[in-house]
C-alpha cells in the first residue's frame, strides 16, 4: 500500500484532476457511473481525499465574500490567453483559494456567520466538507441545512440521511435536529438517519446526546438510539457502525434485518418502491450484501435466499409475497 501523501502521478496533476472532479461535483445531479468513478479516484491515494476536501472547504468559505468581490477575483486579466479547459479549473481552485488570503475562512473559533442548503437526488451521493472542517456525508435522496455563529453549529436534517464527521470544537457544540429529536457533540462521527415514523442515531466514533422531548441520552461508539414521533428516545442499543454506514461506498449490508427493514432501505435507491406482501413476510431475517446501484439484484436473488416470490403491481412497483 502506498504510503503518506505522496502521490506518484505528481501534485500538479493532482490537484487539476481534484478541481475538475469538484466542478463536477457542483452539478445538481451526477449520475451513478459518475459518481463510481469519482469514488474510485478518491480510494487511488489519500492524497486525492486530501485535495478535495480542501476544495471544499474553501469554496463553503467562499459564501462569505460579497458577490461582488467574487466575480472581479474571477475575472481574468484582458492580456492574458484563453487558458486549455483543464488549466481553468486549476485557475479556478487557486482562485477560490484567495478567500483564505482575505481572511475570509471559517475555521474553528471564527465568528463569522455561516449558511447553506444541500441535498442528494436519487441515484446521488455527497461529500460535503463545511468551514469548520467538519463533513456531510449526504445519503440517496437526503437534504440539510447548515446554520454556524459564534455560538454554536446547527444543522437540520430535513429528510434521509447522513453521516456527520465534526471537528472538536467546545465553544460551539454541534447540533443535529431530525424530526422530533436532536443530536449534540463537540466533536466525533456518527450517522442520523431521519424517516417518515421516527429518528435513528448511530454513533461510530466519539460520544453524542440526544435529546427529544424527555430525558436525554447518551450515546459513545458502537451505540446507537431511535426516537420516535413523539420524540420518546429508546434505550441505547448495541449496532454495527460499519454496516451501517456501508452506503458511504455503494454497499448494503444486512446482518440478520426483518425483511420490512430491508425492503424499507432497498426503496430509496429504487425510482419505484418496493413493499411487504404481509406481516408474516416482513417478519422473514435477511442476511446479505448488495449494491446501492443494483437494487434489482436484491429481487432476483431473494426468492433463492427466503421463501418468496416478487410480483409487478399495475403501477409498476413491486410486492414481495409468500411462496
Amino acid at each position: 500500500m502506498m504510503d503518506s501523501r505522496e502521490c506518484p502521478c505528481g501534485q500538479d496533476r493532482v490537484r487539476d484532476a481534484a478541481a475538475q472532479w469538484f466542478v463536477r461535483l457542483q452539478a445538481p445531479v451526477m449520475a451513478v457511473d459518475e459518481r463510481q468513478r469519482f469514488e474510485a479516484w478518491l480510494a487511488e491515494h489519500p492524497n486525492h481525499r486530501d485535495e478535495i476536501q480542501l476544495l471544499q472547504g474553501i469554496w463553503s468559505a467562499a459564501d462569505l465574500v460579497p458577490k461582488a468581490r467574487l466575480q472581479a477575483l474571477c475575472e481574468p486579466p484582458a492580456e492574458r490567453p484563453r487558458r486549455r479547459p483543464l488549466l481553468r479549473y486549476a485557475v479556478a481552485a487557486g482562485l477560490l483559494a484567495v478567500t483564505v488570503g482575505l481572511g475570509l475562512f471559517s475555521g474553528l473559533g471564527d465568528s463569522s456567520d455561516y449558511s447553506g442548503e444541500f441535498a442528494a437526488v436519487f441515484g446521488e451521493r455527497r461529500h460535503i466538507g463545511l468551514p469548520d472542517g467538519s463533513v456531510i456525508d449526504l445519503n440517496s435522496r437526503s437534504r440539510v441545512r447548515v446554520q454556524f455563529d459564534a455560538q454554536q453549529r446547527r444543522v437540520a436534517l430535513i429528510e434521509g440521511e447522513a453521516l456527520f464527521s465534526v471537528e472538536h470544537d467546545t465553544a460551539r457544540p454541534f447540533t443535529v435536529e431530525a424530526g422530533s429529536g436532536r443530536v449534540t457533540v463537540t466533536g466525533t462521527r456518527f450517522d442520523v438517519r431521519r424517516d417518515a415514523d421516527s429518528t435513528r442515531v448511530a454513533v461510530e466514533r466519539g460520544s453524542v446526546r440526544v435529546q427529544g422531548r424527555d430525558v436525554p441520552v447518551d450515546l459513545s461508539a458502537g451505540l446507537g438510539t431511535r426516537i420516535d414521533a413523539q420524540g420518546k428516545v429508546a434505550v441505547p442499543y448495541a449496532i454495527n457502525a460499519d454496516a451501517l454506514t456501508a452506503w458511504r461506498t455503494g454497499k448494503l449490508v444486512f446482518n440478520n434485518a426483518p425483511l420490512s427493514e430491508v425492503v424499507e432501505e432497498v426503496s430509496r435507491y429504487r425510482a419505484k418502491p418496493l413493499r411487504i406482501g404481509s406481516a408474516a413476510v416482513g417478519s422473514l431475517r435477511l442476511s446479505s450484501v448488495f449494491r446501492i446501484d443494483d437494487p434489482e439484484s436484491l429481487l432476483k436473488a431473494l426468492p433463492n435466499i427466503l421463501p418468496v416470490a416478487v410480483r409487478t403491481l399495475d403501477d409498476g412497483s413491486q410486492e414481495i409475497i409468500a411462496r
